[in-house]
């Protein structure tokens, strides 16, 4: 698939044979991908706290990260859909309203507390089946610890001073034996993050948090199949069995299945790049025709690494043309960008990956390293600077 200027198909949805592949552009892929990631609009979700959670359910996830030499990954990626989107509007969504809940898709990651059932399977396989890193958990000792949330209230790791410190077992561990308890009763289902303070987290009993009178009914491999092929048709507008099952591989089978009925039915066209027969993907009807008229506005964002736009990196590459790398575990002499690397893209075009880093002493947004994917106009530098200038009142933010 090129990323230059394209022609539209001129072939007529309606006279295409519905089980064959229809070839599309790659203009017509991004148009239709940046339209489901809602960055051809100027506010689409609207604002607040209510905005927040709103493009939480559109997206199906967002992704956290604990890097901060910029506002973390996952303020980032709402601030680029919703102009005045501030860190306290999450919190709020998070914390009181409950409308949106932590748990791990690809990554750990916000979801839309609707679709807590979809989870309970994964929940209820860890539970069956915890990872080596937890043969050490006492059941005991994991039982007094939901006894005394359940007495004393939410608890976060600074509240547990009784632990006998260990080493830890890996760098991004903790030496409180407690913290295992805890992520133990976070992926089994029984606790939920129920606030954030930066990278800290306090947990509570799960159903006391939503004031559930009682769980939501878990999902069934199928149910859970669909959510995830909905999930991803309303975020990537079209999509292929790796796009769809990013992080649960294991789903694939059960994917196959509903996208050959829905093929089967007309509610799915099978889709093709240009000249590349073999990387079949599927999408709406409606979102293939919208897609022959639909230019898009030449609208500039400065994209986080973990934006869901760029984090499936072969997935980018094959639609924008761009690698895009991610270097802050690399060694510095081999970084081509830069330790905290952000894609531009201007309308369709990935233009350029900017190194940035916040000197909150100064409240200074400092621009480490500046690399041009494509020849820039002063147009588009300037597009460019007016976008980095609201990127940087951003991060002043509270």
């Amino acid at each position: 698939m090129t990323t230059g200027n394209e022609r539209d198909s001129d072939v007529s949805l309606s006279s295409f044979p519905i089980t064959s592949s229809f070839s599309i552009t790659g203009q017509q892929a991004r148009a239709i991908w940046l339209r489901a990631q809602r960055l051809d609009e100027a506010a689409p979700f609207g604002s607040g706290a209510e905005a927040a959670r709103r493009a939480v359910e559109h997206l199906g996830y967002v992704q956290i990260d604990a890097i901060n030499v910029i506002k973390r990954s996952h303020h980032h990626i709402l601030f680029t859909r919703i102009p005045d989107y501030r860190p306290s509007d999450l919190d709020r969504a998070q914390a009181a309203d409950k409308t949106v809940f932590e748990y791990w898709t690809h990554a750990l990651s916000y979801v839309s507390v609707g679709d807590f059932r979809f989870f309970r399977p994964a929940m209820a396989a860890f539970r069956a089946a915890p990872p080596k890193s937890f043969e050490s958990l006492d059941p005991a000792d994991y039982a007094a610890m939901l006894r005394r949330i359940e007495t004393e209230g939410p608890i976060a790791i600074r509240d547990i001073d009784d632990d006998v410190l260990v080493e830890k077992t890996h760098p991004w561990g903790s030496r409180k034996p407690s913290r295992r308890a805890l992520r133990y009763g976070f992926f089994a289902g029984d606790l939920v993050v129920s606030k954030r303070t930066g990278i800290e987290k306090t947990y509570d009993l799960t159903d006391r948090h939503f004031g559930w009178p009682q769980s939501p009914q878990t999902a069934t491999e199928e149910e859970v199949a669909a959510y995830l092929l909905d999930r991803a048709l309303r975020s990537q507008g079209l999509v292929s069995l790796d796009s769809a099952s990013y992080g649960v591989t294991r789903a694939k089978a059960a994917l196959s299945r509903i996208i050959d009925a829905r093929v089967a039915a007309g509610a799915l066209v099978p889709v093709h790049p240009d000249g590349q027969e073999k990387l079949r993907h599927w999408t709406t009807p409606e979102a293939l025709e919208d897609s022959r008229d639909r230019t898009v506005a030449r609208r500039v964002h400065i994209l986080s690494p973990f934006d869901p736009l760029v984090i499936q990196r072969k997935r980018f590459k094959l639609f924008f043309g761009h690698e895009h790398r991610f270097e802050a575990y690399v060694p510095p002499a081999q970084r081509v960008y830069g330790y905290f690397t952000l894609p531009v893209i201007a309308g369709q075009r990935p233009v350029a990956v900017l190194d940035l880093k916040m000197d909150r002493p100064s409240k200074t947004l400092l621009i480490q390293k500046w690399s041009w994917l494509v020849d820039p106009s002063p147009s588009l530098k300037g597009r460019i600077d007016r976008e980095l200038q609201r990127f940087e009142a951003f991060q002043r933010g509270a």
